[in-house]
């Protein structure tokens, strides 16, 4: 078995498992945490994989494509996973962990592990481009200003985000055609590239008025760049909003329909060039969907981005004429966070192109979520390993969970790129078509689990199986 030498940055979930991978293949692993000598605003202790938000991984159902996923990488032996479930607190149908003591079993497991070095000490871009071992990066949304330079130099700044700034999605097949109806502007376009969803005046106001009134979610203090001494709650936001405009280019559609009740009308749900077939003539304002993927499950609301608690972004968008049994995958957010254009930055493997000993690994790619981090870190683990000792792995299936996850970080379709979690529209539609709903799924889970099997039994005849 090769004892080559592999160098993790980053002791978060991405992190660990991609160490943990490697480690556990024969490879030597160094994994570099900051922490205690550089803390971040987020953390609050020196543990790795320390959840600094929710302490859930989500749905366990097997049915779910949550549960697909966590399945999928307890196949490949996910250190995570397994902490997770020996850690568990009740919380439903999810798995909630018991945050102190899952953080610290994740430590004690990485620091006994004798092919892992656990180096407590920032890595800077200098060791980046001086060391010689191939380098899993997973510094995570809070990664440290001189990394993300360095990124930001490699990738080009535009293809590097440092906040999520994105509409919410849904899954296509809930949007309701008989009211929204396809057209680009003025026709034009190769087909119809859009979804509009027409109001009419009194619709407009309504969805407006409660738009304005909906409640917003907090803004950390961290996202803002600290709080000062007395600041309010207000200005709080006001200093974050200021940020995400500055990297992002963008305001939440709630502090523009403040500005008045037709800004939006004027603006981003400006009706110009749009014919609604029910009536044949021009709406008085239409919310515009575009695809967010090149099967077209799934599907953004343009210019939509905001800072909605999610339940009021369901009860509000749930008001757009179409999409009143709307299925939202992913809710919109505005948050602090750091990653690359995958698509355009990353190679089929989650090397950085351009530099084929340097793979990223979790939310750095564009996933979302600790669950998805994790599972990238195993990916990048297990594609470093097999760098290492020259094995060759097959692609993972386009209808695994994992596979929908790296299609995801490769999909060139043209549209703002935004971290995305594990979701119905994410994994490929079963090829019998059926308006079974539930049907559908179950056979999506079915494909994911038959192609992850012949999958891992590909790799179970490979060095890092």
């Amino acid at each position: 078995m090769s004892r080559e030498r592999l160098v993790v940055v980053g002791g978060g979930f991405a992190g660990v498992e991609a160490a943990w991978f490697a480690a556990r293949h024969g490879v030597e692993v160094d994994l570099y945490e900051m922490r205690p000598v550089q803390n971040t605003p987020a953390h609050t202790t020196e543990s790795l994989a320390e959840l600094v938000c929710s302490n859930s991984f989500k749905s366990k159902l097997p049915s779910s494509p949550a549960g697909q996923l966590k399945a999928e990488m307890q196949g490949l032996d996910s250190l995570v996973i397994d902490v997770a479930y020996r850690n568990e607190v009740p919380a439903g149908q999810a798995l909630g962990v018991d945050r102190a003591a899952f953080s610290a079993e994740i430590t004690a497991e990485i620091e006994r592990h004798p092919n892992i070095r656990l180096i407590r000490e920032p890595f800077s871009p200098a060791q980046l481009e001086a060391v010689t071992a191939p380098v899993v990066l997973a510094t995570g949304p809070l990664t440290s200003p001189d990394l993300s330079a360095w990124l930001a130099s490699a990738t080009g700044r535009e293809h590097l985000y440092f906040y999520d700034a994105v509409s919410p999605t849904v899954e296509a097949a809930s949007i309701d055609e008989s009211i929204a109806f396809r057209q680009s502007r003025y026709d034009k376009g190769e087909g119809a590239d859009y979804i509009n969803c027409p109001f009419n005046r009194d619709e407009y106001a309504a969805f407006v008025q409660e738009l304005v009134a909906a409640e917003r979610a907090p803004v950390h203090a961290f996202e803002a760049g600290g709080r000062r001494d007395g600041q309010a709650e207000g200005e709080l936001e006001s200093a974050f909003l200021e940020k995400v405009k500055y990297f992002s280019g963008c305001t939440p559609i709630e502090a523009i329909a403040e500005k008045g009740e037709q800004s939006l009308a004027f603006g981003n749900f400006k009706p110009v060039g749009l014919t609604d077939p029910r009536t044949g003539r021009r709406p008085f304002a239409a919310l515009q969907l575009r695809p967010e993927n090149r099967e077209e499950t799934l599907y953004s609301l343009v210019a939509s981005q905001t800072r909605l608690k999610w339940g009021e972004q369901k009860r509000v968008f749930q008001m757009v004429p179409g999409l009143q049994n709307a299925e939202f995958v992913r809710y919109g957010v505005i948050h602090r966070n750091t990653y690359v254009e995958a698509p355009l930055c990353l190679d089929s493997r989650l090397r950085l192109r351009g530099h084929p000993r340097i793979w990223l690994a979790g939310q750095l790619t564009g996933v979302e979520g600790y669950l998805e981090s994790a599972a990238i870190g195993i990916l990048a683990g297990l594609f470093a390993t097999a760098e290492l000792t020259g094995t060759c792995v097959e692609d993972l299936p386009r209808a695994s969970a994992l596979g929908s996850l790296m299609s995801h970080l490769a999909d060139q379709t043209p549209r703002e790129f935004a971290p995305m979690n594990v979701n119905w529209g994410l994994l490929p539609e079963p090829e019998n078509a059926t308006r079974d709903k539930a049907l559908k799924r179950a056979t999506k889970i079915g494909n994911a689990q038959a192609a992850f099997a012949g999958w891992k039994a590909s790799l179970a005849e490979t060095a890092v199986g």
